[in-house]
C-alpha cells in the first residue's frame, strides 16, 4: 500500500463524522519535506435515493478549515508519514477537476457543466442525476435549438464545472464568496495563490510538521 493509500484509509474514518469524504490524496516532494495534498467534498450518501434533483451545498471555508484540523491531528498521531517533515494542504476540489463519478457529478446539480460522452462533447445545465443517467439542459445555439439531453452514465467520460459570473438562484452558499485560509505562521509558498485563483478552490495550508 503507498503511502497517499494509507494516509486515505487513515482520514476517512476521522472525516465521516463530519460529513465529509476523502476524493483524493497525493504525495510530492517539497525540498526537503513533503506536501500532502487531501481533497474532501461533502458526504452525499444519505440523499434520498429518489432526490435526483436538489442542489448539493458547497463546502464552507469553515468546514475545510475543520477538516484541516481533523486531518493535521490524526496524522500527527499516527505513524503513516514516518519521522520525515512535511507540509499538509486540505482543499476542496475546485472548477477544472474532471468528474468522473457518479457522486462527483451529482454534487454539481445546477451548475454549467460540460460533459464529453460517447457521443461527443455537449455543455449545458445539469439539471439531474439520477442512479445510471443524468440531465443535461443544453441552451440553444444559432445552428441548433434548446433540448434536454439525457444520458447514461456508462457513456459518460468526464464532466467539467463551467466557470459562470451570475448563476441562477445564486444561494448565501456560493463558493465565490469565501477566500483562502492560510496558516499565518506558515512560511511555505503558496503555489495556488495566483491570479487565476479558482473560487470553488476552498483550502486551508497547515504550516510544518
Amino acid at each position: 500500500m503507498s503511502t497517499a493509500q494509507e494516509i486515505r484509509a487513515t482520514l476517512e474514518p476521522v472525516l465521516a463524522p463530519l460529513g465529509l469524504v476523502v476524493e483524493d490524496v497525493s504525495v510530492s516532494p517539497a525540498g526537503k519535506r513533503r506536501l500532502v495534498r487531501v481533497l474532501v467534498d461533502s458526504d452525499i450518501s444519505s440523499l434520498d435515493v429518489a432526490d435526483t434533483t436538489s442542489a448539493v451545498t458547497p463546502l464552507s471555508l469553515d468546514a475545510v478549515a475543520d477538516a484541516t484540523r481533523a486531518v493535521s491531528d490524526v496524522l500527527d498521531d499516527s505513524d503513516v508519514m514516518g519521522q520525515a517533515a512535511y507540509v499538509l494542504e486540505v482543499s476542496s476540489p475546485g472548477v477544472g477537476r474532471p468528474l468522473s463519478s457518479r457522486d462527483q457529478l451529482r454534487r454539481q446539480v445546477g451548475r454549467l457543466v460540460e460533459v464529453v460522452h460517447q457521443g461527443g462533447t455537449d455543455t449545458g445545465r445539469l439539471v439531474e442525476v439520477g442512479f445510471d443517467d443524468l440531465v443535461l439542459e443544453v441552451p440553444a445555439t444559432k445552428k441548433t435549438p434548446s433540448r434536454r439531453l439525457a444520458l447514461d452514465l456508462d457513456t459518460v467520460q468526464r464532466g467539467t464545472v463551467q466557470v459562470e459570473f451570475t448563476r441562477p438562484a445564486a444561494s448565501s452558499a456560493d463558493p465565490d464568496a469565501a477566500t483562502d485560509a492560510a496558516d499565518p505562521h506558515d512560511d511555505t509558498d503558496d503555489d495556488t495563490d495566483d491570479d487565476t485563483h479558482d473560487p470553488d478552490d476552498m483550502s486551508a495550508l497547515e504550516g510544518d510538521h
